[in-house]
């Protein structure tokens, strides 16, 4: 399997004593190995780690006081997703969804499954059912949104996306997560890293629950299923932000990467598989 080498450097200025929590280090699972990972602060101080949240979300805390700091995490990952069939994957009846997926058919901060029910009934509810539906459900949001940078804020809910048509990879996820809740199917929110993702960052892509696993989905078509490197998942991205402050500080600078170590990598965007990690 090709590995992929994953990192950021995220510089901070402090300017009084400040709690930061981290959520950048890539998920330990079946489904993904990793190798010499580490996560450095300078000037050095000392953090603490956690799992968080009902899916044991990897964060790391540190107090910082008024200073410059720069941390640095590196991870190399080799993915060991299962690859289906999309035609073979169906729909798990409402009825018959494990307890633990029912979380992810109710409204959250930014997918109002409930204001956009009708609307999702009425558009979708009579699509093919199964892996076909959801990937029909990808493909109009990527048709009805514009990526447009700076178009949304980080207060911008998956009803408003929909009406403005634009946003960045957070409001694509959030307007599929809640259009596939509305018709029965949970749908989370994934953060992590992207190889051949256009400019590097941290994304946001989609897993919903079919045929007992979840499948990876990216409604923005800026990367490939194969190359998505899970950080952590949620109800929306509130549950998985790459950083939470609790003080006064800024980001001055960010740098994120995801390479494989195969300059044969075989990766594309639009793969026809249906790729479920989790």
């Amino acid at each position: 399997m090709t590995q992929i080498e994953v990192g950021c450097n995220l510089d901070y200025e402090v300017r009084r004593e400040t709690l930061l929590q981290l959520q950048i280090a890539v998920a330990r699972d079946n489904f993904q190995q990793i190798f010499n990972e580490s996560l450095l602060i300078n000037p050095n101080v000392d953090f603490t780690g956690a799992l968080v949240g009902p899916e044991s979300v990897r964060l790391n805390q540190f107090t910082l006081q008024a200073e410059n700091y720069n941390i640095q995490y590196r991870a190399t990952v080799e993915l060991l997703p299962d690859i289906d069939q999309p035609t073979e994957v169906r729909e798990t009846p409402i009825g018959r969804l494990p307890p633990e997926t029912l979380t992810y058919l109710n409204p959250s901060r930014y997918c109002e499954s409930d204001l956009l029910s009708r609307f999702a009934f009425e558009k979708f509810g009579n699509w093919q059912r199964g892996y076909a539906k959801v990937q029909g459900i990808c493909d109009w949001v990527n048709d009805h949104l514009d990526y447009e940078p700076g178009s949304t804020n980080g207060t911008t809910t998956a009803s408003e996306v929909l009406l403005q048509c634009s946003g960045v990879c957070r409001d694509y996820a959030h307007l599929m997560i809640t259009l596939c809740r509305c018709v029965g199917i949970p749908a989370r929110y994934v953060s992590g890293y992207a190889v051949n993702l256009q400019p590097p960052d941290f994304h946001g892509f989609v897993e919903a629950f079919l045929d007992g696993q979840w499948y990876l989905f990216d409604p923005t078509r800026l990367a490939p299923l194969n190359g998505l490197v899970r950080i952590g998942c949620g109800r929306d991205a509130a549950d998985v932000a790459f950083a939470t402050i609790y003080g006064d500080m800024r980001l001055s600078h960010k740098e994120v990467w995801a390479n494989s170590t195969d300059v044969n990598n075989g990766f594309q965007n639009g793969s026809s598989d249906a790729v479920s990690t989790a």
